[in-house]
């Protein structure tokens, strides 16, 4: 199993994440991890990987692992020594999930602006600091869902992705990452009820 845990300090609302490693002790689990989502700082290529379970059958998977790692991957060493301290501090990572936290207050913000908009309505998620909204296709003629996304980028000036972008066949969604600061996101929010006032796509 190959399990990527990367939101697994992410998680709101009285949930917790439990590791898939944890449920199949009998099986060998690969799981994935690092600092870049739970402690935002995107961009900062630095994580691990964990291998657990029945390591029987796999003493050449592992060997090669090893030897990428060591030969090819040029690990950033100075880097990766700031990941010990960083996981003394989840304190602090888990202020930003709860209410008041940064993380918590800019969903809660996202979601309401979301849900107020006529023909738009989207499930406040309980993890990560992303929201996949839906659109009602019939009342704004929606047939192509990346033409959706230019036309609000052209008009104006916000960047989200198509539902089509994640596969998801019907042109119904795009996807919204909320960790801008409010007032970016507040005004975001009413461009967007300003946009969808008359927005109509023609066939």
């Amino acid at each position: 199993i190959f399990a990527d845990e990367i939101y697994d300090r992410l998680v709101m609302d009285g949930k917790k994440h439990i590791s898939i490693a944890s449920l199949a002790p009998d099986l060998m689990c690969i799981t994935f991890n690092g600092l870049s989502k739970s402690h935002l700082i995107a961009g900062y290529r630095v994580g691990w990987m964990s291998i657990s379970g029945d390591k029987t059958n796999a003493k050449g998977y592992i060997e090669g692992i090893k030897l990428l790692s060591s030969m090819r991957l040029c690990s950033n060493v100075p880097a990766q020594s700031l990941i010990a301290p960083a996981l003394e501090m989840l304190e602090e990572t888990d202020k930003l999930v709860e209410p008041g936290g940064r993380v918590y207050e800019q969903r809660e913000c996202i979601v309401k602006l979301l849900n107020d908009i006529p023909g738009v309505s989207v499930v406040k998620p309980e993890a990560a600091f992303y929201c996949f909204p839906k659109l009602d296709i019939k009342k704004f003629n929606i047939h192509d869902d990346e033409r959706f996304a230019l036309d609000v980028l052209r008009s104006k000036k916000i960047l989200f992705t198509h539902g089509g972008g994640f596969h998801y066949e019907t042109p119904d969604h795009f996807r919204i990452v909320y960790l801008p600061e409010m007032a970016v996101l507040k005004e975001a929010g009413e461009k967007l009820r300003e946009f969808l006032e008359d927005y109509r796509q023609i066939d």
